[in-house]
């Protein structure tokens, strides 16, 4: 007899750092607001009220072209403490429930309310009340997802924003997933789904039959992974408390690097920070990554994987500038540059799990 299904909740709270922003000043409400740098120093959109989103102004669009699209756009500079402080009054809302919480980031958080504190049998109804303490507690609005797994329960928390609910039951899933385009598909972004599209793969289902060989050429590695999801199969668990997969650090520029010599001094910043962040959190890499984004916005990474792990700095430095000499940096004006660690082990590390944690970049 199969296990029966879990009861799992993803929970998203509506435009949060806009949201604080027009929460803590009633000024801001009602109008259009995005949270982020400044246009005349080449700053991005970190969120957009909803207001805003009206506008077509976006989460990492330069806040020069939001400004072109609403002209009456507010700009609010980021507070991040503001921000973590209303993030733990709502994961600590979450915990008041079940023990099984996985935060996400600050905004978001799958919860497994099979069991739980309440002693509530219907996830339906354990949503609707943490949405409900957490719009009297912190003056914010969430939207939540009810499904059997993961995959489903953050689709339904996007269904209907903001200040949604949307519940799919076990019964109503084949139902649900015969109406989701294929970029529903968690792992499968623009890029890849305009791929699919060429091949004729429209919808989610229309993944389940296609041939195998075309799908592996088209998608690389997620290819077994979208058949599961296709079915609505995602035996993923709620982790509380995940280990951490992969540590980074990166600089978006306010003026073109043009000199190798100081593209390599600021990898060289921020590979050291990176090699700190292990020491501190006590774990190793097996992969140093970069990423450098070019002034027409493409964005490449390259990576190195040894047999051994490490976190020496002086050895992630050395790996990170010969990772930036496989680029075209020499040659191209440079806006954005990162430097990540990967593959990680040590007391706080864990295995990968089986299926893909991290997407690849589109």
């Amino acid at each position: 007899m199969p296990p029966a299904p879990r009861r799992i909740i993803h929970l998203d709270m509506d435009a949060f750092y806009a949201s604080v922003e027009q929460r803590d000043d009633p000024r801001l409400r009602g109008k259009p607001v995005a949270v982020g740098g400044s246009p005349q120093s080449r700053g991005v959109v970190a969120a957009s009220s909803y207001e805003a989103r009206e506008f077509g102004v976006r989460s990492a669009m330069p806040m020069s072209r939001a400004v072109r699209l609403c002209p009456e756009l507010v700009i609010v500079r980021p507070d991040f403490a503001r921000y973590r402080a209303a993030s733990q009054k709502v994961m600590a809302i979450l915990r008041e429930c079940t023990q099984l919480v996985e935060p996400l980031s600050l905004d978001e958080a799958y919860l497994d309310v099979t069991e739980n504190f309440w002693g509530e049998r219907l996830a339906s109804v354990v949503a609707r009340e943490l949405k409900r303490r957490i719009l009297a507690e912190t003056g914010l609005t969430a939207s939540a997802g009810v499904a059997p797994n993961k995959f489903l329960a953050k689709i339904a928390s996007g269904w209907r924003k903001p200040d949604g609910l949307t519940v799919i039951a076990p019964g109503r899933v084949e139902s649900f997933l015969q109406e989701l385009p294929v970029e529903a598909l968690w792992g499968v972004g623009p890029v890849t789904a305009k791929k699919l599209r060429a091949l004729g793969v429209e919808r989610l289902v229309d993944v389940r039959d296609f041939d195998a060989a075309s799908l592996q050429e088209a998608v690389g590695s997620l290819a077994a992974w979208l058949k599961r999801l296709s079915h609505g199969d995602d035996p993923r668990q709620v982790t509380p408390d995940r280990p951490w997969k992969s540590i980074s650090s990166e600089t978006t520029y306010s003026i073109d690097l043009e000199a190798l010599d100081e593209m390599k001094a600021e990898i060289a910043k921020l590979a050291l920070r990176v090699a700190t962040s292990l020491e501190k959190k006590n774990l190793l890499a097996r992969t140093v990554t970069i990423k450098v984004r070019y002034s027409d916005f493409s964005l490449v990474t390259r990576s190195h994987t040894l047999e051994r792990p490490t976190r020496d700095p002086q050895g992630f430095v050395e790996r990170s500038a010969a990772l930036l000499d496989r680029t075209d940096a020499a040659r191209r004006p440079v806006r954005l540059l990162g430097v990540g660690a990967h593959g990680l082990s040590g007391k706080d590390a864990a295995p990968q799990p089986a299926f893909p944690e991290q997407l690849p970049l589109e």
